[in-house]
């Protein structure tokens, strides 16, 4: 049986046929296309209604979990701050079920995989907080230079990590697109990568957990990654 990889989607309103203005679970195809290619079959995971949630019972569906970005900023609030003017929009019910999906994964031990929004919500999740606008911290936009377009540079990666051996080398070119980055790192997880140029925290990992791993980039958007693949691979092994 190919490894079940559940994707989250976000909800968001769009038109097309005979719907307008409706809501709708999305996710890049990226995602899928990545995960299939990698010998997964992708399953989407829109937000539950507020109250329903039962991580544990979806989880035992799945093999690995990819917690994937997204337009929306995670809820101040769940940090302990208050909103950046740069902050938004956010999405409550999304904020609530991938929080709970991603404590109850890491808790049985289930390969878990943060892309970008998902990286960022890895590290909400046990207690870190972010850094709302990043720019005003690295003194540039070079992590969103173009807005629909990802920007490329490069990342440094802790020789012997897990995000070493997953992207199969100890510094490669990424393609990314935020302006929200790490700043208090969560309990149980250490910083593993970084821009470089400017420092920024583009990887953290949990010690001691089978495959636990949040990154700042987009692999799904770059053919010759090898991240993606691993996680599959990890589900392969056992």
């Amino acid at each position: 049986m190919r490894p079940r990889v559940g994707i989250t989607a976000a909800v968001e309103r769009i038109s097309y046929g005979a719907w307008s203005g409706v809501e709708a679970a999305l996710s890049p195809i990226g995602y899928v296309r990545a995960v299939s290619e990698a010998g997964g079959r992708a399953l989407l995971l829109p937000p539950e209604p507020e109250g329903t949630e039962r991580p544990e019972e979806l989880l035992g569906l799945l093999d690995a979990l990819v917690l994937t970005g997204g337009a929306g900023d995670i809820d101040p609030a769940l940090y302990g701050q208050r909103p950046h003017p740069e902050t938004g929009p956010i999405q409550p019910g999304r904020d609530a079920f991938e929080l709970s999906l991603a404590r109850a994964a890491v808790e049985r031990d289930m390969p878990v995989l943060g892309i970008c929004r998902g990286m960022q919500l890895l590290n909400v999740a046990f207690g870190g907080s972010l850094e709302q606008h990043l720019p005003e911290v690295v003194g540039h936009e070079g992590h969103r230079r173009v807005p629909g377009r990802f920007s490329e540079h490069e990342v440094s990666l802790e020789p012997g990590s897990l995000a070493a051996r997953a992207c199969g080398g100890e510094r490669v070119r990424v393609k990314s697109h935020h302006h929200q980055g790490i700043a208090e790192v969560g309990e149980g997880l250490i910083p593993t990568g970084w821009d470089a140029e400017d420092g920024t925290v583009e990887a953290i990992e949990m010690p001691g957990k089978r495959f636990v791993l949040g990154v700042l980039w987009h692999p799904e958007e770059d053919r010759e990654s090898r991240l993606i693949r691993a996680l599959v691979e990890e589900v392969e092994l056992v």
